[in-house]
């Protein structure tokens, strides 16, 4: 390094500590950009990882069929916040579509989920609010290859008791207060309920990174049904067909079999284990296009920020312009202090901007159900595009300073 790269490094450190709070607002563009990018990035990275081990952990043989239609050229996205499994969809799938997924040939294995309505109170008089109960069948443990930790997931031989029900680890706490509540009880809409199994701890949920099955209470679908009269809202049907060539054949007679049923009228998908990873990778990239250009405006905004108060630090620091001139620096040499001012500003806006961002990420993956990734890239592509900025904006206020005049330049107050 040279020594008057080392002098403009140092005039530059010495001129951003002598205005912090001047500083620091100028930085806020950046930082804001940074952070953005950064963070959401990250996210996305997660997201792609989280469905890349559910292909891996579900299997290739796996169809899921939920309503509204999702991804692919002929379908037509719907506006729910779980994009994939729709808890939020205006209709829901029915019993008869149920039906009709076991019924398929080739379908070896099918399990509903629906969301009932109600809150679970202990048998102690304690509710967990965030506790939502689930109605399944028989078969999603093994289609979800999800191990029961504690006790037993209920078979087609232990239906006889239909009032049992399995829970995630989050709602054993929350709700009995214990680890590991098997045999207690619980009041859900007029029936009493005993705890079967306690699950292990979901790392996700097929294709789904909003859901948290932690949270869960689940429940023998015939028991949903009885007990809300035929409206257990079946936002999915999970089906497995045991060979993953036959997936596209099953789902294609699928499909035709549940249109007829619904009179021609295709207001549902039927998805392979691919497309319902595309449907989730295609979301997050939506996401990350809006968030880039947020992430852009607000990297132009600080840059104007920065160039704004390069100038003003020219008109401020005539005097000492006209001192150096006068005593030898040549225009060059101004130009490149007041742009490495510039760029450093701008680029201790980026290491901020990349500390909360690893700092975010962190208390994403610590406090939510997402599993964000640090995306090195994303952090080497924020760094050129600070310095970048640093640089193109802060090129008019160098050069206005390098033009000055020495002698106009002394005469300034």
């Amino acid at each position: 390094m040279s020594a008057i790269l080392r002098g403009n490094l140092r005039m530059a450190y010495s001129a951003i500590k002598s205005a912090r709070w001047r500083s620091a607002l100028t930085m806020t563009g950046v930082i804001v950009g940074i952070v953005a990018v950064v963070t959401v990035v990250g996210i996305g990275e997660g997201v792609k990882h989280q469905v890349t081990g559910t292909l891996d952990n579900y299997g290739k043989d796996l169809l899921v069929v939920r309503p509204g239609q999702v991804g692919g050229n002929d379908m037509v996205a719907s506006g729910n916040t779980d994009v994939l499994f729709g808890m939020n969809h205006a209709t829901n799938l029915t019993n008869d579509d149920f039906t009709t997924v076991e019924r398929t040939p080739g379908v070896q294995q099918a399990a509903p989920l629906g969301i009932v309505a109600g809150s679970p109170v202990s048998d102690d008089n304690k509710t967990d609010h965030k506790a939502f109960v689930v109605a399944t069948d028989s078969d999603l443990a093994q289609i979800l290859k999800q191990p029961v930790e504690e006790g037993d997931f209920w078979t087609d031989d232990t239906k006889a008791n239909l009032n049992q029900a399995v829970i995630g680890q989050k709602v054993a706490g929350d709700l009995f207060g214990e680890p590991v509540p098997l045999g207690r009880r619980f009041n859900f809409r007029g029936q009493t309920f005993i705890v079967r199994g306690v699950f292990q701890q979901w790392v996700n949920v097929p294709f789904s990174p909003t859901a948290n099955f932690n949270d869960a209470i689940f429940i023998p679908y015939q028991t949903a049904t009885r007990i809300t009269h035929n409206d257990s809202g079946l936002y999915t049907v999970l089906a497995k067909t045991g060979d993953p060539k036959t997936v596209q054949d099953v789902r294609a007679n699928l499909t035709n079999r549940l249109a007829r049923a619904h009179g021609g009228q295709k207001d549902f998908s039927v998805l392979d284990a691919k497309q319902a990873a595309n449907v989730s990778a295609d979301v997050v990239h939506m996401l990350s296009v809006w968030i880039w250009v947020v992430a852009a405006i607000s990297l132009f905004i600080g840059g104007v920020g920065i160039m704004n108060i390069m100038l003003l630090t020219v008109t401020e620091r005539m005097h000492e312009i006209g001192v150096r001139k006068a005593i030898g620096a040549s225009s060059q040499q101004i130009l490149w202090q007041f742009l490495i001012e510039a760029t450093v500003l701008s680029l201790v806006g980026c290491v901020i901007g990349v500390a909360l961002s690893l700092g975010s990420i962190g208390l994403l993956y610590a406090y939510t159900n997402l599993k964000p990734v640090i995306s090195w890239q994303a952090v080497g592509i924020a760094t050129a595009v600070s310095v970048a900025v640093g640089i193109i904006f802060g090129t008019a206020p160098a050069v206005k300073a390098a033009r000055k005049d020495p002698i106009q330049a002394l005469r300034h107050e």
